[in-house]
Formats: C-alpha cells, structure tokens, sequence
C-alpha cells in the first residue's frame, strides 16, 4: 500500500468512528428543543472540559498557529495570554450566564440579552451578529480541512474534494444526534488533537534536530529574528499583541458556541472548575506548535502557506502511519469545533430566528427537522467560502472574534449589575457603531497605530453605550429586580436555591 493510501485510510477510520458515536448518540436522544440543543442540561465536568477545550481549539490551533510562529515567530505566544484570562472570564463570565439560563430557560445569548433589554430588536441584532460573525469561523474549519486531507493524499485527493467529504460528516452526525454527538465526539477529539500535536512535534524535533533543546539552539542561530518582538515582519507590536489578546479571550467566549455551553453545565460547580482548569490544556497546547513552526521555518522555508506546515513536515519527514494518526487529530480539532459552530448556528437560527416569528406554535419535532435543514445550509456555504476565499486561518478567527466582541457591553450590563443600569437604545447604539469602526479599522485602515482593529471598535461601542444609556429609558424596575436579584442570590451565598429553580 502507498504512503499516501496509509495515512488517508487512516484518516477515513477516525471519520467512521465519529459517525458511529453520532448513531449512539442517536439513540439516547429525546425528541426535544431542550436535548437536542442543550444536552438536557446535563452536561457534567470531564464532558464539558473536553467540548469546551476542543471548541476553543480548531484548525486554527492545530495548523494556524504553527503557520503563525513560521512566519511572524515567537511574539504568537501571546496566546498564553488569552489562553489564562480565558479561564478567568469562564469562571466569573460564566457561571453567572449558567445560572440565568438555569432559572429562565434561556437557549441562546439572544434569549438572556432580549429578556433583559427588553426588546426584540435586540433579539434579531444579536442572533444575526453571532451566526455572521461565527460563519468566519466555520470557514477556518473547512479550510483546515480541506488541507489535512488533500496534504495527507499526496494530493491525489483535491483541497475541494477533501473538504467536502470532510464537512459531510460533520453535519451527518450533528444532524443524526443533535448536541449529545457533538458532545460525545468532542470527548474523543479533546483528547485525540492534544496527544497527536505532541507526539508529531516531539518526533518531528527528535528526527529532524535531536531534540527540542537542539531545535531552539539552531533558531537563536540560523533564524534570530523569529525570536524577537515585533518579529520579522514587524506584526507583534505592543498594540497588535494586546489586542489579539482581548479579541481571542472575550471575542471568542462569548461567541454562541461558547455561551450554549456554558447553559448545559449540570451545576455551577462544573463551570467554576472549567475556568480553574482549562488554562492548563490552552497553554500546553502551544508548546508543540511552536515547535512545529520554528522546526519548519529552518527546514522548509520556501513554503507558500504557512498554515500547512504541520501536515507538509509529516507528509516528507515521518512514516505514514504516523502522518495519518497525527493528521486524524488535525481533523478532529477542525471538526469539534466545526460541529459546535454550526449546532450554535442552527439553535440561533431555529430559535430566534424560526421558532419566534415565522412558526412559534410548531411541534418539537419540527424544530429538530428544521434545526438540521439549517445545519446542512450552514456547511454548503462554509464549502463554498472555503473554495472560493482565502485568509490566515489566525486572522479569520481574529477577525471573528472581534465581531463578537461588540456583544461584550450588552452581555456585562446583564451580567454585572450597576446602579446606572444599560438601556436598550444603549446597547444597540454600541453594537451598530462598534461594528461600522470595525469594518473601518480592519478593512478599510488595518489596525491603526498597530492597534487591533476589534479594540478600536470596542472603545467606540463602550463609550457610545455608556453615553446614550444615560439618557435613555432603562429596563423596567421588575426586569431588574428579576434578573439582578437572581444573580445576587447566586453570588452571595444562595447557589442551592439558584440551582434547584
């Protein structure tokens, strides 16, 4: 058998795998809004750390970061800044979302914001703005897939065709076993992305320069200037390394696929040990990848796409069996959260959008058809972006979480009581104008004074909500009172109640 037919035949095993478990998961599944999209809310700690880890963590993770210390170097390790102050804002963030959604039965962020503000133009702006921004997302998912299996075929599998088969079974076992497949293939591919990056780092560094030790050696000599700020292409400036720090902590939690999970936790608990734990696996992570990208960046450095490193030094420099096993794991980090990004689309879409205005006296069951017709719509169009555009899987998700950022004053008006509370022309004033610089700030003049552009529209929407909240009517006395007490009774010492509302 041919190297290349070893590694994509493994690679085509792992895929059933996953297809299997979503049959399982099949058959536990209720006919249910809550079950389907909520996992009963019933998730439990080792389930929901590895669904949350291996969300968190995609393609971008696994192929775009080793792309990002080839080229820009060492000033990547930003990421051990949002990789910690993500857990941080899990714990607070989170657990007070957790809490909300247990006592009011919120499925999406819409839900908790219209409740709040009061306002069903909330409701739309926000469930359009998460399902826009997270498609930029679902298009770095297919773009890493489409490379892991057209590099582990020698090319005898196109990017095209290998995208699709691999999309294809992504959206067969979300369709076929709704939140609990993704769940339970997330277990398996939180754990298969995390021990395969570093066993083909590890081989890859022992084989190509002795060790670990050695390859850093050989960089300080033969490429310095990967190991200095801003880095050879001067793309690390202070500005540019703090904002891609708030982008991808709070711009990527607070993203859909983020907050349905927090909603599904069992206890609060579980979310509290989530944000003192999660840290460990997000730092970790970047350790191989460095090596794989500075390895690379002394190996291979005639490479055109950096992005597709990893899988081009295991494709030249390993067997390929371990090339298949390792490129299984690239394809589970695309993929878990691939699935998670569409089944959070598909419940925004089902419930803020379809179940409120178009068909709101439906069956269960109808919403679960419905919610898999758009999860499979969701995947055609992540196909047709990824063949027919191209970013830096790094700056996609960036970008996509500097959209989602312009959530974050809304979201902390529910989740941190005031005395000057948010108003809902507030809030949408924020939202449009954080936005509009957005679009000016990345696209039209990036990142002025090497400042993230997603910081710049933050500023803007924050002062803009500030401002207009103080002359604007403000939520209902009983809104507040209903909304911020519970959170009271939940922070100061009354969980139990919270918990068993």
């Amino acid at each position: 058998m041919e190297p290349w037919m070893v590694a994509t035949s493994l690679i085509f095993a792992y895929l059933v795998l996953t297809l299997i478990l979503g049959v399982v998961a099949n058959r536990k599944l209720a006919v249910d809004m809550e079950d389907f999209l909520l996992y009963g809310r019933q998730a439990g700690f080792v389930v929901l750390y590895l669904t949350l880890v291996s969300t968190y963590y995609s393609a971008f993770a696994f192929l775009g970061s080793s792309g990002f210390f080839f080229t820009p170097g060492v000033g990547f390790w930003a990421a051990g800044t949002w990789a910690a102050t993500t857990g941080i804002v899990t714990y607070t963030l989170g657990s007070r979302i957790w809490a909300l959604g247990k006592r009011f039965g919120y499925v999406t962020p819409a839900d908790m914001l219209a409740d709040f503000y009061e306002s069903e133009v909330i409701r739309v702006v926000v469930a359009l703005v998460s399902v826009l921004f997270t498609i930029l997302y679902i298009q770095v998912q297919a773009l890493g897939l489409g490379y892991i299996l057209s590099t582990a075929s020698g090319g005898h599998i196109s990017f095209q065709l290998g995208t699709a088969i691999l999309l294809a079974v992504a959206v067969a076992y979300l369709i076929i076993g709704g939140l609990r497949a993704v769940y339970w293939t997330d277990v398996l591919q939180g754990v298969w992305m995390y021990v395969t990056i570093w066993v083909g780092a590890l081989v890859l560094s022992y084989q190509l320069f002795g060790g670990p030790l050695k390859l850093w050696r050989r960089v300080a000599v033969e490429r310095p200037d990967l190991l200095t700020l801003p880095g050879p292409e001067g793309f690390f400036t202070p500005g540019m390394w703090v904002g891609m720090g708030m982008v991808l902590t709070f711009g990527v939690v607070i993203q859909p696929q983020m907050m349905i999970r927090y909603y599904t936790a069992v206890s609060a608990r579980t979310i509290r040990w989530l944000g003192a734990t999660i840290p460990i696996y997000f730092m970790t992570l970047y350790i191989p990848a460095a090596l794989i990208g500075l390895g690379g960046a002394l190996v291979m450095p005639e490479l055109e796409t950096p992005d597709r490193i990893f899988p081009a030094l295991l494709f030249r420099y390993t067997s390929p069996w371990l090339t298949g096993i390792v490129l299984a794991g690239a394809a589970s980090a695309a993929m878990s959260t691939l699935d998670s990004i569409l089944h959070a689309n598909m419940t925004v879409l089902t419930r803020d959008i379809y179940q409120r205005y178009i068909r709101p006296q439906a069956s269960q069951a109808h919403y679960v058809w419905i919610g898999r017709a758009i999860a499979l719509g969701l995947v055609i169009l992540a196909y047709l972006l990824s063949v027919y555009t191209f970013d830096s899987l790094v700056l996609l998700v960036a970008l996509s979480g500097a959209g989602a950022l312009q959530l974050m004053p809304a979201l902390c008006g529910v989740c941190f009581p005031t005395r000057s509370p948010l108003t809902r022309t507030g809030v949408l004033t924020g939202i449009g104008s954080g936005l509009l610089v957005l679009y000016l700030t990345v696209i039209v003049y990036p990142h002025p004074l090497t400042l993230h552009g997603g910081v710049w529209a933050l500023g803007v929407n924050l002062a803009l909500t500030l401002s207009v909240s103080r002359f604007t009517r403000p939520p209902r006395p009983s809104t507040l009172n209903r909304i911020h007490g519970t959170l009271e009774e939940f922070i100061y010492g009354k969980e139990e109640k919270a918990e068993r509302a």
